[in-house]
């Protein structure tokens, strides 16, 4: 595995514990992985240890400080927002251009495999005029597209599929990330994803317990990311 973007159909998908576990697993089968997540909103840093980029640091295996968040996640806003509408809040602009030269230079150093955890959904505002799919639009890296089993989940992740595509950009893999109590099942999501989907892989993620187990649901897309 070279560099991946982890992005989403929207906002609360799962994003961050799907790239929390492929981590692990790629961690526990002897991988070598690093993490970033250029752009994070709803970021209080009293709550650190709940964060996103916190889980990151603890797939890692690396201390979870201010310092440590500094060095995956640049850009922090602390209202729960859209990165534009955040950043405006704070009374702050994303410079698109620095997020970019952020991610390359993340990729050109990297050690191994990278990750790099979008924020949102696809089509998120980062700024004025761009938006996370012109981000992976500039990096021309595989995408891993993070999907719910929640109803209505169809209809959104095949239009992100649709506007990935419009961008020729390459789709690793789409996973669907089991939502609680769903009147669907993550059977059935699956089974219905496939038959419009065409070639691009499928993998389903359950719910997991916390058990001993749980980085085992990630191996059929640590296998599409190798």
């Amino acid at each position: 595995m070279s560099a991946v973007f982890v992005t989403a159909t929207g906002t609360d998908i799962g994003k961050t514990f799907v790239t929390a576990g492929l981590i692990r697993h790629l961690r526990a089968k002897g991988r070598t992985v690093e993490a970033i997540k250029p752009v994070v909103s709803g970021f209080d840093a009293a709550a650190l240890q709940r964060s996103d980029p916190a889980m990151l640091l603890g797939a890692l295996g690396r201390e979870i400080t201010l310092a440590e968040v500094e060095r995956i996640a640049p850009w922090r806003f602390a209202a729960p927002l859209s990165p534009d509408m955040a950043a405006h809040r704070d009374g702050r602009a994303i410079a698109f251009q620095e997020v970019v030269a952020f991610c390359r230079r993340s990729m050109a150093e990297r050690r191994g495999g990278l990750l790099i955890e979008g924020i949102g959904g696809v089509m998120v505002p980062l700024d004025d005029r761009h938006t996370v799919l012109d981000l992976m639009s500039v990096l021309r890296i595989p995408v891993i597209l993070v999907a719910g089993s929640y109803v209505g989940t169809l209809s959104h992740t095949l239009t992100a599929l649709e506007v990935l595509a419009r961008r020729n950009l390459d789709i690793a893999a789409v996973v669907i990330s089991e939502s609680a109590a769903s009147a669907a099942s993550l059977s059935d999501t699956l089974a219905t994803l496939r038959q419009f989907a065409g070639s691009i892989d499928i993998v389903g993620i359950p719910r997991l317990t916390g058990g001993a187990d749980d980085d085992q649901p990630f191996a059929p897309l640590a296998a599409l990311c190798s």
